[in-house]
Parts: structure tokens; C-alpha cells; sequence
């Protein structure tokens, strides 16, 4: 069912938060953008000004390097100003109630935590962008020291101790997924009763598969997005109203 309007969406979305016990957030870019962080895709979205570098060329040169760097950098200022959105907040109240037991997100903002959500049960399929991880060994960097080094030589960080390029913690395109991550997600799917799917336009596999694993064991899914997407058809609920504006009644204070 597509709600016909706000009201019939948070009503119909109340009675289904209601009935469940065991909720899965799964959220993607469309959550973040009230908070002024762009998403991918849209038009004027990032990666409608650069081209993605992949992960290969990211290990293979150090101009893509020192470019990937850059625009780190640039956006950095977007990033720390950055604050959790209405939708955020709705979903941190759902896990501080013990409706949800963890969130699974596509993004890379670290918002989920700051709005409330323990560190360990935000469970980021492509990484995270607020720090950085030596590609060998996984030793965490802050980005503080790597900003200093690159704005006063224009350098990219020097190798990790044990020889290792330094990257953002985030998964690049042609990066393995993480394996952890992917499989915890998983297990929450399959064990659901309610799968709320927030501002994902679910085209980036396997990610978008794991909203049908949950309806394929027994879950009810809704579907929050603007746009229309590839899944709609076997959402039990489908909202295309402002995220905010549908989840801001569930924010509990």
C-alpha cells in the first residue's frame, strides 16, 4: 500500500511500530539530508560533481590518493556541522525503548550514534567517513593529524607502521563489504518482525537485498523514501512524504 497522504502514512506506520517487537532500522543518504550532508545520487548530489574513485585505483595511485584526500577535506566542514535529523532521533527512541536492537545503515555520517544508538549495535555496511584505518592491518587513525599533514604538504598520510596505505574508513566501489557487518545485518533480517527501510533507494547490492530477506521471513516492510524504488512492489507500506515530517511523531524525549 502507498499512503495517499502524511496523515494515513503515520498512522498506518503507529499501528505497525505498535504490533512489532522486533524492529530493524535500515536507513541510507535520504536520512542525513536534513542535516545539510548530500546525498549520492540525486541530482546535485556528490557524486554528480566526482566521479567515485575506486578502490583499486585508490591503492594503486597515490595521485587518486592525494585526491581522494582532498576531497575528505573539502567536505569536512559539512561533516562536523552535521547534526542528527528528526528521523535519527525517531529511531533512536525506537532502540532506547528496546523496539529495536540495533541499525543497520549504508551511511557513513556516524550520525546514529550521536543521536543516541551504542556505537557497537550501528551496524555500517559501507564504513564509516569520520576516521580513518590502515587497509592491512586495521589500525584506526583519527583525522585530525592526517588533515594537518595533507593541508601543510599537500601529502597523503605516510604509510601505517607495518606498511599499510591509510584510508577513510569507509568502503570504496570494488572494496570487499564487510564481512562482520554484513552477516549481523543479516541475522537481525531474518529474525524481524518489522523492517523499517528510511531513505534508501535500495540499487546498491547486496545492501538492498537484506529488506527482502526480512519480508522473505515473515516481516512486515515499509519503505520511507522520496523516490520511488525497486522494492515497492513487496512493501507491505510505502511513504514517499518527507522522512522527517513521517518519523517526527516518534521521537520520544
Amino acid at each position: 500500500m502507498i499512503a495517499p497522504n502524511l496523515d494515513a502514512a503515520i498512522a498506518a506506520l503507529r499501528d505497525l511500530i505498535e504490533d512489532a517487537e522486533r524492529i530493524v532500522p535500515f536507513t541510507g543518504a535520504g536520512i542525513s539530508t536534513e542535516s545539510g550532508i548530500p546525498d549520492f545520487r540525486s541530482p546535485g548530489g556528490i557524486w554528480t560533481k566526482n566521479r567515485p574513485i575506486p578502490f583499486d585505483e585508490y591503492v594503486a595511485s597515490v595521485e587518486a590518493r592525494r585526491e581522494a584526500w582532498r576531497r575528505r577535506f573539502n567536505i569536512e566542514a559539512t561533516f562536523a556541522a552535521a547534526r542528527p535529523t528528526r528521523g535519527h532521533l525517531a529511531l533512536a527512541s525506537l532502540y532506547k525503548v528496546g523496539k529495536a536492537s540495533a541499525v543497520i545503515t549504508q551511511n557513513i555520517d556516524n550520525l546514529h550514534q550521536v543521536s543516541g544508538v551504542a556505537p557497537q549495535d550501528v551496524i555500517e555496511l559501507h564504513g564509516n567517513t569520520t576516521y580513518a584505518t590502515c587497509l592491512d592491518c586495521a589500525q584506526r587513525y583519527e583525522l585530525g593529524p592526517i588533515r594537518e599533514t595533507f593541508e601543510a604538504s599537500g601529502e597523503e598520510p605516510p604509510a601505517c607502521d607495518c606498511g599499510g596505505i591509510i584510508k577513510t574508513a569507509t568502503v570504496s566501489f570494488g572494496q570487499a563489504m564487510p564481512e562482520e557487518p554484513m552477516r549481523r545485518a543479516q541475522e537481525l533480517a531474518a529474525d524481524c518482525d518489522l523492517f523499517l527501510s528510511v531513505g534508501s533507494s535500495l540499487v546498491v547490492w547486496p545492501a538492498a537485498g537484506i529488506p527482502l530477506m526480512a519480508k522473505r521471513n515473515g516481516a512486515k516492510l515499509v519503505i520511507v523514501n522520496r523516490e520511488p524504488t525497486e522494492l515497492d512492489e513487496f512493501a507491505d507500506l510505502v511513504v514517499r512524504n518527507d522522512i522527517g515530517d513521517v518519523l517526527a511523531p516518534f521521537i520520544r524525549h
